[in-house]
């Protein structure tokens, strides 16, 4: 995204909130400048992290995933839908807007939706996390509705879906759904059961804010 260097204090846009612990006083940051007239003249992009001496660059902002997804597919980085066509963004199908659609190089039609994971513990990142209104409640009802209907888009329209999540870190050596959310995770294995396939990037961010692509093929473990 590019960075600026800011002195003094300034108000900052985080959209994803306190984004457990990543973006909360005292951390440092990376913004980029705000677009439009709002109150706060600075947006939050990247969170920066301090482990055994080594600066350790997380994506927070929950945009950046797609942008770093749209940019794959340009620069056809991501092996499973190598050479895809006719790939469109903000595509509605039964109740939800999934991020993108496209097409195989064997012209087969498919739907991918993205997620942003910006959270690991142990050299493990994981989704989802974060505030819930209610003690056992799902994190994300809107991800849980995703994961469902690309379940059903596979199987009542043979459609190919994706659900892609994006590691904004370079910390890290695999990925699970969190034990945390019990409902979403199980609707996760319910949804692979289906048919839906999982994609795992792992990105690498620096000081500059500029990012890089370490594997498309991050390990999933349970």
């Amino acid at each position: 995204p590019g960075s600026s260097d800011v002195n003094g204090e300034f108000l900052g846009h985080t959209p994803s909130l306190g984004c457990c612990g990543l973006v909360e006083k005292d951390c440092n940051v990376i913004v980029t400048k705000s677009k439009g007239t709002g109150k706060c003249q600075y947006t939050i992009q990247l969170s920066k992290l301090t482990q055994n001496d080594e600066n350790i660059y997380v994506g927070v902002h929950t945009k950046l995933a797609e942008n770093i997804v749209e940019s794959a597919f340009k620069q056809n980085c991501i092996s499973v839908l190598k050479n895809s066509t006719n790939i469109k963004r903000e595509v509605k199908f039964l109740n939800s807007r999934f991020d993108f659609t496209g097409e195989t190089e064997d012209g087969e039609k498919f739907i991918l939706e993205v997620k942003s994971v910006p959270l690991a513990k142990d050299g493990v990142a994981y989704f989802p996390d974060g505030y819930r209104k209610k003690k056992g409640a799902v994190v994300s009802e809107r991800a849980l509705k995703h994961i469902n209907e690309l379940a059903e888009i596979k199987k009542t329209q043979g459609i190919r879906t994706f659900m892609c999540y994006v590691v904004q870190r370079n910390d890290v050596h695999s990925f699970k759904i969190a034990d945390s959310d019990p409902i979403y995770k199980e609707a996760v294995n319910k949804a692979i059961e289906d048919g839906v396939e999982i994609i795992v990037l792992q990105i690498g961010w620096n000081g500059h804010g500029e990012g890089h692509l370490i594997t498309d093929k991050l390990t999933l473990i349970d």
